[in-house]
């Protein structure tokens, strides 16, 4: 009777390690479904990120490029300006303000940076007179006013030095203005339209707002475009001619353009260079010397360290008038919209 007994409990132990092995079994199954799985999910969230970031790999060349080309050079500015590098001398040492001062007192200095201002302010003016008014003449959609306006942003994508030759033989004296001139009068008509003192910073600046009053026609189309038309016709409706509709709706919505193009047209001008070398180079007695000319020429006398103070001057400049003036716009216009 006992060896029946105990080959059942044989049976029973081989059945219960069975299953335990079974239980085992599954449970490595489970637990690396569970690794696997977590594994997965690991790599999923991995791929992600990396998706997420990936378009930022792009901007590395560029911002290489940015970092080469203006920090650094940035940086190097305000270290040079303080010292007495120049073609004349072998060693580098810092003068403190030596520079400023020699700059300050020749008078050159606060000369040419008045007559940067000047140019500024007239360029301002100018492109935004032009633009304003192209926008409005050219605002209806018909197939001559795109054609005209593809003609008016020509200028835009021409060369500055390009611009300026062209129209310093356009204004020289028995150049083709005088030219035309004469054949309405009648008789010789000679001008050195670009020989004055006084005006040839405002033609020069003219000239300038010429060229880039294209951009500016662009911005100001848009804001036309972006403004509610059931707003002008409650307006006309109302009794309001073309002229109100335009000054007392029109014009105050366009304040964000007229930010923008006011902004880039003062700031941009100050550092202009391309079209007073190519019209007048600083011309004549210098009264349309701007200070990016006298940068210039200083460095081409191999006085470096003089002419990146110059520079330092003009971004602390630039620097100075930004600021206040896009606050100032920024907050006229919140008034406004």
């Amino acid at each position: 009777m006992s060896e029946p007994v105990t080959a059942a409990g044989r049976g029973s132990s081989a059945e219960s390690g069975a299953a335990s092995a079974g239980a085992l079994e599954r449970g490595q199954k489970l637990g690396g479904a569970l690794g696997s799985g977590s594994a997965r999910s690991g790599r999923v969230r991995d791929n992600v990120v990396l998706k997420k970031n990936y378009p930022l790999r792009f901007l590395v060349p560029a911002a290489a490029v940015l970092m080469m080309f203006f920090f650094v050079p940035t940086v190097l500015n305000f270290i040079y300006a303080f010292t007495d590098w120049s073609a004349f001398k072998t060693t580098i040492s810092f003068n403190g303000l030596d520079n400023f001062l020699s700059l300050f007192n020749n008078g050159i200095l606060l000369r040419d940076l008045r007559i940067t201002l000047m140019f500024a302010v007239c360029v301002a003016f100018f492109q935004n007179v032009f633009g304003l008014i192209l926008a409005v003449l050219l605002e209806r959609d018909t197939t001559e006013n795109r054609i005209a306006r593809v003609l008016f942003f020509v200028p835009v994508l021409m060369s500055a030095l390009a611009v300026g030759y062209v129209w310093q033989a356009i204004l020289q004296a028995n150049g083709a203005l005088d030219q035309i001139l004469s054949f309405f009068a009648g008789h010789a008509i000679s001008t050195a339209w670009l020989g004055s003192t006084t005006w040839s910073i405002v033609i020069v600046s003219a000239i300038q707002g010429w060229k880039w009053a294209g951009l500016a026609m662009l911005i100001y189309l848009s804001g036309l475009k972006t403004i509610d038309e059931d707003i002008l016709e409650a307006a006309r409706m109302d009794g309001a001619n073309e002229w109100q509709v335009f000054w007392k709706i029109k014009f105050p919505l366009l304040a964000p353009a007229l930010t923008f193009n006011v902004a880039t047209s003062l700031l941009g001008s100050m550092n202009g260079f391309d079209t007073v070398q190519a019209t007048t180079a600083g011309g004549p007695g210098g009264s349309t010397e701007i200070l990016n000319l006298f940068v210039w020429r200083t460095f081409g006398q191999g006085l470096y360290s003089q002419s990146t103070m110059m520079s330092l001057l003009l971004f602390l400049t630039v620097m100075v008038i930004a600021i206040p003036l896009i606050w100032y716009l920024r907050r006229r216009e919140a008034k406004i919209l």
